[in-house]
């Protein structure tokens, strides 16, 4: 049973696989045409750059940049429009009437403008050599996490080997228990970096990757304090800039989530791909919470994703037809408050690995959240309340007791005290407002 309580939790640690920057113009995989055509979109669309400029853009050195510049000129596709300084990463460029005329029938084809994309090969590469199953955690670093929690021992014996195999894991049971909470420690526990690409090049189309939703610089002073010296980041120039070092991804999926979503999204517009929450999720963890609740039917959803568990590999279809092969490299957590037995067939089930039952609290351990709440907010803990709290309504009107009431029950008590202008205690009258106003007055169901 758990409870959600400010506080730091425990960060993995890990170094990100460094892509190396490419020496030469092959070693990024593109075509000379291919960055010609980038060129010509930037500067048709944000207007005349400066050669250094242009480089940053594309997050390629500006020598290969240079090259290519040099032949555009000479194809009458660029002038200089002004200088500054002896080297020509200070050059002013624009279009001519035929750059303008080239760069229109490029973006007919594309729309992508920035950093130039890694290609799909490169991009297999480096998810195999950052993959969610190199990281391990241990029971020191998993109690140490989970310390914020209220869990008995088991289920925290239960959770370890299911991060360590890296693959999946299905929490089940009632609601209020903690089940997204604990599926979002064991993200922030993980912890450390990877390199995620901005963008991705198969089979001549473009698809984004990076979002600044899920790929959060590890400096993101949002993201839980991590262990002594792994919050230490500094940024680097030392690697392909087409990569971006970003925390884990933590990727979360409620009862909006559709088939659809899992699929590449194609804007037939601007002739781009977005990719979808597993491919974003790779090398950290993809949570799909609330499981059941989605607008799809349960057995739509999961078999969506059996060859994906078993394979470790999903399937795209881009526009044309063509299907491309791309890693499915998160660890899956599907939380739900609905019986599995109800929701998915055994074929399934065999393939999630690990299935955790994540159960009401005892009254111990709801003494233990109540008091850590108190203590959060400055009251002065007395266990008459809970025992006060029992009687009128948990056994008075069969309610079963969750991991969250106690959060709940002291967030009423302090509106209420709030209101009434006074000091808030565990009062027999403010716990007794506090239940009131909280419950529902008739049983409920075990």
């Amino acid at each position: 049973m758990t409870t959600a309580m400010a506080g730091p939790l425990a960060g993995g640690t890990g170094m990100a696989s460094k892509p190396k920057p490419p020496e030469t113009l092959a070693d990024t995989g593109l075509s000379e045409e291919f960055v010609v055509d980038l060129v010509l979109k930037t500067l048709y669309v944000q207007g005349a750059r400066a050669g250094k400029q242009l480089a940053d853009a594309l997050k390629l050195p500006f020598t290969f940049v240079d090259d290519q510049l040099l032949s555009m000129q000479q194809r009458r596709f660029l002038e200089v429009r002004s200088t500054q300084g002896a080297s020509r990463a200070g050059y002013t460029f624009d279009l001519t009437a035929e750059g303008r005329a080239r760069a229109r029938e490029a973006l007919e084809a594309s729309q992508y403008v920035g950093p130039a994309p890694v290609p799909f090969a490169q991009y297999r590469q480096m998810v195999a050599a950052q993959s969610i199953q190199l990281v391990q955690t241990n029971r020191r670093a998993l109690e140490q996490a989970f310390d914020w929690l209220v869990l008995n021992q088991e289920t925290l014996d239960e959770v370890g080997p299911a991060i360590n195999s890296g693959r999946s894991l299905f929490l089940f049971g009632e609601s209020g228990n903690g089940k997204t909470a604990i599926a979002e420690t064991i993200a922030r526990l993980l912890g450390g970096s990877l390199y995620v690409p901005y963008a991705i090049e198969v089979d001549g189309q473009i698809m984004v990757v990076y979002d600044p939703l899920y790929h959060r610089s590890p400096l993101d002073k949002t993201r839980p304090a991590a262990e002594d010296g792994d919050d230490i980041w500094l940024p680097d120039t030392d690697h392909d800039l087409r990569w971006v070092l970003a925390a884990r991804p933590v990727v979360l999926a409620g009862g909006e989530l559709t088939l659809d979503q899992l699929d590449l999204q194609y804007d037939p517009f601007t002739k781009l791909y977005q990719a979808p929450f597993q491919v974003k999720a790779n090398g950290g963890v993809l949570i799909v919470d609330d499981f059941g609740r989605q607008r799809v039917p349960p057995r739509d959803l999961l078999n969506r994703w059996i060859v994906p568990l078993e394979k470790r590999v999903d399937f795209l279809t881009l526009h044309t037809g063509a299907k491309f092969p791309v890693p499915f490299d998160c660890l899956l957590v599907i939380a739900t408050n609905i019986d599995p037995k109800q929701l998915v067939e055994e074929a399934f089930l065999r393939r999630i690995h690990y299935k955790i039952r994540v159960e009401s609290p005892t009254v111990e351990q709801y003494e233990k959240i109540f008091e850590r709440y108190c203590r959060e907010h400055a009251i002065q803990y007395d266990p008459t309340a809970v025992r006060q709290i029992y009687r009128n309504f948990y056994h008075a009107h069969s309610i079963a007791p969750r991991g969250c009431h106690p959060r709940d029950l002291i967030d009423h008590l302090l509106d209420i005290a709030k209101y009434l202008e006074i000091t808030p205690t565990l009062s027999q009258d403010l716990v007794e407002r506090a239940g009131r106003s909280y419950f529902l007055d008739f049983p409920t169901a075990n």
